[in-house]
């Protein structure tokens, strides 16, 4: 495997429901879309996590977490492996409308929006439109103009780097804005209990709702990982703070459809940067750290970037 230990594959393979690709087109994995190449691990058991992040632990090697791929930046050649979970359904938590969903994190946000729309789950329209997958919604807290998805997580169940089984019952305190408090390097988050807030009839419309307000607003359609920069706070006065919002102040700017190398601020929000083709992760970041500087230098705010790196 690309900078690591011909064993560590070996080993890798001998693990039942473990897949491993090396020198994998990486692209294909991310919203984004970015030229990237490194050996991906395919996870599809709880058990076999287990073994993979045992094997890790004892020949001392680092790995990435890879979820959708809709918030990360890849580069164009990691020297470390990445980990992604395909787990199955076993019993279709779905099937029915429960009080409580243990699901697997691997499972897309797009499939449990279905079943809210169908069923009207209140509290499950606040994830509408976000191309996630559960276990990597949590860790950043995703949300739209709606609400977090934090407000519903009754329970987080992670296998740390060391091996070790954390189970974790989030209160108010353990989400902020876009991210977590819990989760520590290296931490992966495999299985998570979601509650919703009842039944209510008018969740359907206001999915579609929201839905079709996304497709007109957000270059859906385009390579993005989605918002680019978190809004940010300033105060105003002593005891007044204003939310500053990326996409208003990128457009201000008058950099709509800005374009650096492969690399365009979306002529529709301003806060998306699409990758035109051929883009790779040195240009995703030459453009972001153009108009983060610019945002800087224009309005005297430091806006933190969404997207990781």
């Amino acid at each position: 495997m690309s900078g690591n230990t011909p064993t560590l594959k070996l080993e890798l393979e001998k693990i039942d429901n473990v897949q491993v690709l090396i020198d994998e087109d990486l692209s294909k994995f991310s919203t984004l879309k970015l030229r990237a190449t490194g050996d991906l691990i395919l996870v599809r058991s709880f058990e076999a996590l287990k073994a993979v992040i045992s094997l890790f632990k004892e020949l001392k090697k680092n790995y990435n977490i890879l979820g959708f791929g809709a918030n990360q930046m890849l580069l164009e050649r990691s020297q470390n492996p990445y980990i992604k979970l395909q787990f199955s359904l076993d019993s279709n938590p779905l099937n029915i409308v429960r009080d409580e969903y243990c699901l697997p994190a691997s499972i897309h946000l797009s499939k449990l929006t279905s079943h809210a729309s169908k069923h009207g789950l209140k509290g499950w329209e606040v994830f509408t439109g976000i191309p996630a997958t559960l276990g990597g919604a949590i860790f950043m807290n995703a949300g739209t103009g709606l609400g977090e998805i934090g407000s519903l997580v009754k329970e987080v169940k992670i296998i740390s780097k060391g091996g070790e089984l954390r189970t974790i019952s989030p209160g108010t305190e353990d989400f902020s804005y876009r991210k977590n408090n819990f989760t520590k390097e290296g931490d992966i988050i495999y299985e998570a209990t979601l509650v919703h807030k009842g039944i209510d009839s008018s969740v359907p419309s206001l999915i579609k709702e929201y839905l079709k307000k996304r497709n007109e607003s957000q270059p859906l359609w385009a390579s993005t990982c989605g918002c680019i920069f978190k809004n940010a706070e300033r105060p105003v006065s002593s005891k007044k703070l204003a939310t500053c919002r990326a996409g208003e102040f990128i457009d201000i700017m008058g950099l709509k459809g800005f374009q650096m190398d492969q690399v365009r601020v979306s002529p529709l929000h301003a806060n998306f940067m699409e990758n035109r083709g051929g883009a790779d992760h040195s240009s995703m970041v030459k453009a972001i750290t153009f108009v983060k500087e610019e945002l800087k230098l224009q309005f005297g705010v430091d806006f933190e970037t969404e997207v990781k790196f």
